[in-house]
C-alpha cells in the first residue's frame, strides 16, 4: 500500500523528528518491493516500511520448512530481475526470502524494518474452547511434525496449506483434512508435460481472469470467498497418504473439535490452515463498504493518495502472486506520478 505526500515520526538519540516523503509504502514483501522499483525509476522520495526484522521475513518465519512456490521460477521474478533459479524449478520459501532481500539490495530500495504492519491469522473464536492438552497452531506457525504431540492431527482448512501440511504430517500421525473440497488444477505442475500447459494457464490467470472480463468478474467473488483450488496436491495423493476427508469444523464440545455433521474429533493436534485476514482497522478514512470490504478500482481508492497492491484478485487471479504483482505495482505508480 502506498500513501502519497506523507510523513513519519522517527526517533534518533531519543529525539523525535518528522521525516517527509512523497510516498510511503507499507509492507516490504513482493508487492512493496515492486512498487519501490517503479517509484525509484520515477524519482521522488519514498520509504518502504516493513514489520519484519529482515527483508523477506514472512517467507522465513510464517511458512513451513518444506514449502515451495506453486509457480516455476520463470514466473516468480519481480520487475527488473528474473528469479535467479532454473526456469522450471520451484523455489523454496527460503530461496524466495533470499531473493527478495537480494532484490532490495540490488536496486538500493529504502526499506526500514521493524515497523509494525497489521496482518493477523484467521482462527475461529471457538479455538479457545479446545482442551489445553491439544496442541494448536496456525499454519504460519507450523514448521515440521516435530512440533506435534503423538496422536491424531486435524487440519482445519482444505486448501493448499492444509493439503501440503497434511501430506507431511500423515507420514507420522493419523490425519484428517476438514473443510469443503476446493477442487484441484488438472495437471501435475512438476511433470514434464506441465511445461507445455503452464504457459497457457499463466496467460489465462493473468489476462483472462481479470476484473475487465466477464469470466474474471464471475470467478472473482468465488476466489475471494473460497480461495484457490489445490495446485500441487491431488485427491489421489491425499487418499494414498491415508488422509481422511471430513466436513467443516464448526465448534467445540467438551474440549474437542466438532464437525458440521456432529462428529466429535478426539485428536491430539489441530492445525488451523484457515489463511489470514487483513486488519484495516488502523486506516481511518472512508474507503470501506458497509460490510467492511475495501472499495477500490484496481487498487486506487477514493481517498487521494491511498492505494493498495498485492491483495487477492486486485486486478487478476495472479495479483497476489510473487510474479504477478508487477503489473499492479506499475499501474499504481503511474497514478502516483500523475498526482
Amino acid at each position: 500500500m502506498a500513501i502519497q505526500e506523507a510523513a513519519i515520526d522517527t526517533r534518533r538519540d531519543s529525539v523525535a523528528t518528522v521525516e517527509n516523503f512523497d510516498t510511503i509504502v507499507i509492507g516490504g514483501g513482493q508487492a512493496g518491493l515492486s512498487v519501490g522499483y517503479y517509484l525509484k525509476r520515477n524519482g521522488g522520495s519514498f520509504v518502504i516500511l516493513d514489520a519484519n526484522e529482515r527483508i523477506g521475513g514472512s517467507w522465513r518465519t510464517r511458512t513451513w520448512n518444506s514449502l515451495r512456490l506453486f509457480t516455476p521460477a520463470r514466473y516468480d521474478g519481480l520487475p527488473g530481475w528474473p528469479f535467479p533459479a532454473p526456469a522450471w524449478s520451484y523455489p523454496t520459501a527460503r530461496e524466495t526470502a533470499d531473493y527478495l532481500e537480494a532484490y532490495a539490495a540490488r536496486f538500493e530500495l529504502p526499506v526500514r524494518n521493524g515497523m509494525t504492519v497489521d496482518r493477523v491469522p484467521s482462527v475461529p473464536g471457538f479455538a479457545v474452547e479446545l482442551d489445553p492438552r491439544i496442541v494448536q497452531m496456525h499454519s504460519s506457525e507450523y514448521r515440521d511434525p516435530s512440533q506435534l504431540r503423538p496422536g491424531g492431527v486435524l487440519l482445519v482448512g482444505a486448501g493448499n496449506s492444509g493439503a501440503d501440511i497434511g501430506l507431511e504430517v500423515a507420514k507420522t500421525h493419523r490425519s484428517w483434512l476438514s473443510g469443503r473440497d476446493k477442487g484441484q488444477v488438472p495437471i501435475r505442475i512438476e511433470s514434464r508435460s506441465a511445461r507445455f500447459v503452464l504457459p497457457i494457464l499463466w496467460f489465462v490467470a493473468s489476462h483472462v481472469l481479470t476484473v475487465r472480463t466477464p469470466l474474471g468478474r464471475k470467478v472473482r467473488p468465488h476466489v475471494l470467498a473460497d480461495g484457490a483450488p489445490r495446485i500441487r496436491v491431488k485427491t489421489d495423493d491425499l487418499d494414498a497418504a491415508g488422509i481422511e476427508r471430513v466436513p467443516k469444523t464448526v465448534g467445540a464440545s467438551d474440549g474437542l473439535p466438532v464437525l458440521e455433521d456432529g462428529r466429535v474429533m478426539d485428536v491430539a493436534n489441530v492445525i488451523w490452515c484457515t489463511g489470514f485476514r487483513q486488519d484495516f482497522g488502523w486506516i481511518d478514512v472512508p474507503v470501506f463498504a458497509d460490510d467492511k470490504a475495501l472499495v477500490h478500482e484496481r487498487g486506487v481508492t477514493s481517498e487521494p493518495g491511498l492505494y493498495f497492491v498485492g491483495l487477492d484478485f486486485l486486478y487478476a487471479f495472479t495479483s497476489e502472486n510473487v510474479g504477478g504483482v508487477r503489473r499492479d505495482a506499475r499501474h499504481i505508480v503511474k497514478h502516483i506520478a500523475a498526482r
